[in-house]
Order: structure tokens, then sequence, then C-alpha cells
């Protein structure tokens, strides 16, 4: 039996895969949450964990995105938006050492004392919070990962005799976009990541190199916090940046983080400088080699005993000093500034005059500065907000909304106004995701996510267009050639025709809910009535593969998103068939050996397993802790089967004869699996891959026969098969054949 809790913390350079070992953990788990410090990062393991188990079991929970489906079994969050709240097995923060970060550092250290899976915990992060976690957590149990490939200085290099796959870094998007117009006429084309690009936007440049279109890449240090890039060299443009306070010197650990995105898996990488730049010194060269550096002493602290008397009060308890000495406590941040400005307003202090005024005041206060605009923009916009919210209905006035929503819906401009648009709308999307702020709240959400989608796709081409070579257009029209007015891809045509591109349809296939694709009854995928992929035969029945209509149509990156987001859809479709029971999870390490063993045959047997021998002795040794957990999964003892009874639902039994006539290479048996009763010879050698069971010549549906076997009745038998729709005559033979209804094999 597994502990009640087990702490742990995963400690190492980059590259070592310390995230991904946490998803494995995590799906070996029935349920977890992983909270990653940045969205886009959030976005990827989001991906990433539904391709693994399906959308329908998976959200993702961010400041400006919420996709949730009825029953998440794992939560993928950013860390502040995490769901701490939710009971979940297993949970993660990834990259742990930013509690020392001046700003967001008090919602990690929060994260680090108050977040606990039910049965497991883990942080994930730099071996330099190793001093710190053992004197916090004395019960943590410290595991260390080793980088996989080795990291190597090359010293200086000017940006002419940088090879290809390379990342130069600098700090602004000023000079980010100075060397990528540099490489574009040294090397005919770059793809640029910010922090400032949506997910969509990012995706798109990210697969624009990934695919080999380009072979450069110019990034800020957000590609610094686990972003998986093919990177074989990093080099940095400055070794200095502001940081929102001042222009300071990158620490050896902040150099190191970076300079570790270099090598991927097993292939080694390398970092150095710009010519243009400052030279590392041998000490710091010396520091990233080894992957050594400097353990954090403090953690960044806020108290978390908050008093909702009264604005002054809630600042005074937000100010409260550190209970331990390696606290300090948070100098500044947007939350507390907003509130900081707004406590001694007249009109704030008229309505947040009871504990739910100051409650809703604290809320308002804590929507994030997307703009970073002009001193005291956000704390004007703040007290707006908190006065239409405490005043008529308690929600934001729809007029006024559409004042501030409807001039970010504009295309034309450059990068900078492209991208300014681009905060400005983060703010409206975080509004419309706040429960009970607005009116249609989901018409809200689809505006705001509409507009953001479209400027992330115009700031995609801005970037295409400038930083590419022209010679590259020849590319864009080969991506397109392929696209007929009809035919399998007319929707796109359609779409090409009103000047949507294939990376901007590509882009609103992958960002689409899960309830926009479609997987019909012979396992083609389809989007807006298209059909652009189908389910194929992959390496056995739980693991379908996904094969692309016409997939000359796309290029690289195209094609790998189009995979991956089919990949979801494709497990989906196994979860469906197994009727939501947790294969992976019950059949992880440190599971009961009897528990495993069943979880596996209801694997191999879609959610049905016939009694044998040895099934009746796993269940005899069931603890009963195992058995309350399958009780609560819907497993229930039939005469013949342990079934999962969701399983054997309408909508899961297509999807059986779906995955069984993949697997099998066999075409669907006609009436399977509506029929309740087929002749045997119709489904060949092996009814129960279909979900039937033989009764001398004829096959009868597996929940058809547990459901007769288990009515003591002849009468009220009867009664069951005329409502399935099996004659009077079947029915008579049925009955005679199984001996009565109450009799079991």
């Amino acid at each position: 039996m597994e502990p009640s809790h087990r702490l742990v913390a995963e400690l190492g350079p980059t590259n070592t895969g310390k995230t991904f070992r946490a998803i494995e953990r995590m799906l070996e788990h029935e349920s977890g949450m992983m909270g990653l410090p940045l969205r886009l990062l959030a976005r990827e393991v989001y991906d990433t964990v539904s391709a693994r188990v399906g959308e329908a079991r998976v959200a993702l929970v961010t400041g400006e995105e919420k996709r949730v489906p009825a029953r998440p079994a794992y939560w993928v969050c950013t860390v502040e938006a995490m769901p701490v709240g939710e009971p979940v097995d297993f949970l993660a923060v990834d990259e742990i050492q930013l509690c020392a970060h001046r700003e967001r550092g008090h919602v990690f250290t929060d994260r680090l004392l108050h977040a606990r899976g039910r049965r497991e915990t883990w942080f994930l992060g730099a071996e330099t919070m190793a001093p710190v976690l053992r004197a916090l957590l004395p019960e943590v149990t410290f595991r260390r990962s080793e980088r996989l490939s080795r990291l190597s200085s090359f010293g200086t290099k000017s940006l002419k005799s940088l090879a290809p796959r390379s990342a130069v870094v600098a700090f602004s998007t000023e000079r980010v976009y100075e060397l990528a117009q540099a490489l574009r006429q040294l090397r005919g084309g770059v793809a640029v990541v910010l922090g400032a690009l949506s997910p969509r936007t990012r995706n798109a440049q990210v697969a624009l190199y990934q695919a080999r279109e380009v072979e450069y890449l110019v990034a800020t240090d957000a590609i610094g916090l686990g972003l998986n890039l093919d990177l074989d060299r990093v080099a940095f443009a400055s070794l200095s940046k502001f940081d929102g306070f001042e222009q300071r010197d990158l620490t050896v650990d902040e150099l190191g983080q970076i300079a570790g995105r270099a090598g991927r898996h097993v292939r080694d990488g390398e970092f150095g400088t710009l010519t243009t730049a400052p030279e590392l010194s041998p000490k710091t060269i010396a520091a990233i080699e080894a992957h050594r550096f400097p353990a954090v002493g403090r953690l960044v602290w806020r108290s978390s005993e908050l008093d909702f008397g009264s604005p002054r009060a809630l600042l005074d308890s937000l100010s409260v000093g550190p209970p331990h000495e390696v606290f300090s406590r948070v100098e500044r941040a947007d939350d507390f500034d907003a509130l900081k400005a707004l406590a001694d307003d007249v009109e704030v202090l008229a309505l947040a005059n009871d504990r739910a005024g100051v409650e809703l005041l604290w809320q308002v206060c804590r929507i994030p500065d997307f703009r970073k605009g002009l001193l005291g923009e956000h704390p004007r916009l703040v007290k707006e907000l908190f006065l239409q919210l405490s005043r008529g209905q308690g929600r934001l006035r729809d007029e006024w909304l559409r004042r501030q929503v409807e001039p970010l819906d504009d295309l034309k401009g450059d990068l900078h106004t492209l991208t300014a648009r681009l905060e400005a709308i983060r703010t409206w999307t975080y509004l419309s995701h706040q429960s009970g702020w607005v009116n249609d709240a989901q018409a809200w959400q689809q505006r705001t996510r509409a507009i953001e989608d479209g400027l992330g796709d115009a700031l995609h081409q801005r970037l295409v267009e400038r930083f590419v070579e022209k010679s590259a257009v020849a590319l864009r029209r080969r991506r397109a050639a392929p696209v007929k007015a009809s035919g399998p891809f007319s929707q796109l045509a359609r779409h090409l025709e009103r000047g949507e591109s294939p990376d901007e349809f590509v882009q609103r296939v992958v960002a689409a809910r899960p309830d926009a694709l479609h997987v019909d009854a012979l396992g083609a995928l389809s989007f807006e009535g298209e059909v652009l992929g189908r389910l194929v035969r992959g390496s056995d029945l739980l693991t379908p593969a996904v094969a692309l209509v016409d997939a000359d149509a796309w290029n690289g990156g195209q094609r790998a998103q189009l995979e991956r987001r089919f990949a979801a859809s494709a497990r989906d479709v196994v979860s469906e068939a197994l009727g939501g029971f947790p294969v992976q999870s019950l059949t992880a390490a440190g599971r009961p050996a009897p528990l495993r063993a069943i979880a596996w045959r209801f694997g191999r047997g879609l959610g049905l397993v016939r009694w044998d021998a040895e099934l009746r002795e796993q269940v005899r040794h069931l603890d009963a802790e195992s058995h309350q957990r399958l009780d609560a999964l819907g497993v229930r003892q039939g005469a013949r089967f342990l079934v999962v009874e969701q399983a054997t639902t309408s909508g899961a039994l297509e999807r059986r004869v779906l995955l069984t006539a993949l697997a099998t290479e066999q075409l669907r048996p006609p009436g399977v699996p509506l029929a309740p009763v087929v002749r045997a010879e119709v489904l060949g050698g092996d009814v129960e891959a279909w979900g039937y069971e033989r009764v001398g010549p004829m096959a009868v549906r597996i929940d058809v026969l547990e459901t007769l076997l288990a009515l003591p009745q002849p009468a009220r038998a009867e009664q069951v098969c005329r409502r399935l729709g099996v004659d009077a005559a079947t029915t008579r033979w049925l009955l005679s054949s199984l001996g009565g209804p109450a009799r079991s094999s």
C-alpha cells in the first residue's frame, strides 16, 4: 500500500527530464495537478498530457484561459491560477526556485508551504533550493536529476559565424527585433519568441523553427523556463536586463537557466556570447558547465492570513513581517500596489465598507497588469471595475465593455501596435472568465478569444513578413498548392479564399475546444464539418494512430500540430470505450499487485473481463481500499463478466467497435453494437472483442446477457428483451439456452 503522503524535491539543472518525469508520475495517479511558471509552458504541458489521456480528462487553467471538461482528472495550470482547493492525488509545482523572485516569489512560496496532493507532492527546480527546502520541509525526500547531455562554452562568436539551430537571447523587445532583422539579412529567416506573444503566436513561431523552415531563433529569457526547443547553442546578446526595478547584470544561475536550453535529450549543447556583448568570465563559464550555483538564501513571502475588515486593515495584514528568518517580505506586487492606491479613495471606501466589499476589492486588485502601461493607469482601471461590480446588479455594463473591447478588434498596424493590442485584450479575456462579473460570460469569452486569436495570427504573419526572407514566399505557395476547391480540403480552400492562411487555419484547429473536433463511428476526424484525418491501426488496441488526409498539404510544423491535436482526440476515443476507467494510473508501480492485474485486464478487454480462476483469485486478494476504488469507478460483478458499468453504454460500445475494427483491420460487422442479438458467424471468431458473448449459434451483447442473468423472474426478462427490440421467438430461445434468467455459467 502507498504511504499516506509523500513529499519529493526533484532538483537539478536544465535538460534533466524533471518535468517529463513529473508528468509520468502524475499519470500514475488517478488525479493530479501541475503548476507551471508560464502560460506558454502550461499550454505545452496541457498538450502533452491531453495527447496521452484525452482532452476529456484534462483541464487547462490560466488567468486568461480555462478549458475545464465535465469531469477532469488532471489539472494543468499556471502557478497563480492553481485551484489549490481542488482535491487531487498528485500535485507538482515547477521551477520552484522562483520562490526567490521579487514580484512573483510570494505565490510560489505559498504553494511550497500550503499546496499538497493527497498522496504525493513534487517540487521541481534548481538544486540551489536544496538547503532552504531542507530547513523548511524536513520530511522532504530529495532526488537529484542529472543532465542528459553535456553543456560547454563556445566562447564568443559574431552573429555571422553563428551556426544553424542557434538561439540568440536578448532582454528587450526592441533588441530582439533588431537581432532578428540582422539574422534575416544574413541567413534568410528567423523565428521570434517573446513572453508577450500569445500561445497561438508562439506556437506558430516555434513550429516555423522546429520544422526547419528557419534555422535561427531570437528570444527573450522566456525560453529559460522550461520551453522545449530543438537548440544546439544559445548565444547571449547581452548580460544585463531591466527587471522592472533597475537595469542589472544577470546572476550566474539566471545565465545557467537560459544557457541550459541548449542541447536536447542526449545531444550536447553550447553557450556563449555574441562579440557585441561582454565575454563571460572563466568563473561563470565553469559554474554553468558544472551546474554549480550559489544556494538560494531567502524566499519571498507574503502572509496568507488576511484581514478583510477594511481596505486599510487588509493592507496592514499584507504588510505583516515573515514568521521565519528564511523569508523576506515581498517588496512590491501589482495587487498590493493597486490596493494601496485605492485604500483611501472616497468612492471606494464608501462601497468597501464590509467584509464582502473588501473581499471584492481584493479580487479586483488581483487582476494582473498585463499592459504594464503608464503609472496610475492600472489602478484607475481597477477602480472603475470595482465601482461597477459594487453597484447595480453587480456586473460590468455591456455597453462599457464593448467600448473597451471593440477598438482592439483591429488587425492593422505594425508589430508594436499588434503586441500592445494583444496585451490589452488579455485583461478583458481574464475578466470574462471571472464568474459572475459579466453578463453572458460565455459570449464574452468567445468574443475576447476571437480577438486574441485574430491578433495572434496577424502578429505571426507580420513576424514572418518582416523576419523571413521574401524567397520563403515560394515555400508558402508550396504549402497552399495541394489545396483544391473541392474534396476534403474544400473548407480550407474557402478559408484561404477569405484570406486565412494555412498557419491561421491550423492554429484555429489547435485552439478549438474539444467538442469542435468530431470522431465518427468509422474513425474520421473532422473540424467544422470537413474531414482532416482518420484513426488508423496503431501499436495496439489502446493506442490507435492518426493519419492526416493529404498530409502533403501541410508543412512540417503544421503537420506536427495537427497530429498532436488529433492524438488527443484519439485518446478521448479510448477513454470513452473504457467508460473513463483509468487503466494507466491503476497499473502504475506502487499499486497493489491484484489491482494492477485487474486494471491491466480491463484495458485489454476495454472494460469487460471474463470470469476465470485467475480473475477470481485476483479479486479475492484485493484489499479494502482497492475494492472501494473499483466500486467508485463503477466496476460491477456480473455472472459471466467483471464489468465497468460505463463501458457498456451505447456510446462506449460504439467506440469499442471502432477500436476493435482498427486493431484487427476488419470491417465493422453489420448491426454491431446496436443489435442486442446477432448471428455469431457475423462477428467471426472472437465475438467478445466486439462486446458479445456466444450463446449457441447466436451472439448476445454482454450488457444484455448480464442483465438477463441478473433477473430472477422470466416475465421480467421477457419485458427487458421487448424493450431492447428482441422478438418473442428469439427471447424464448435465449431464455431456454441460458437455462433460465437466474442461472449463471
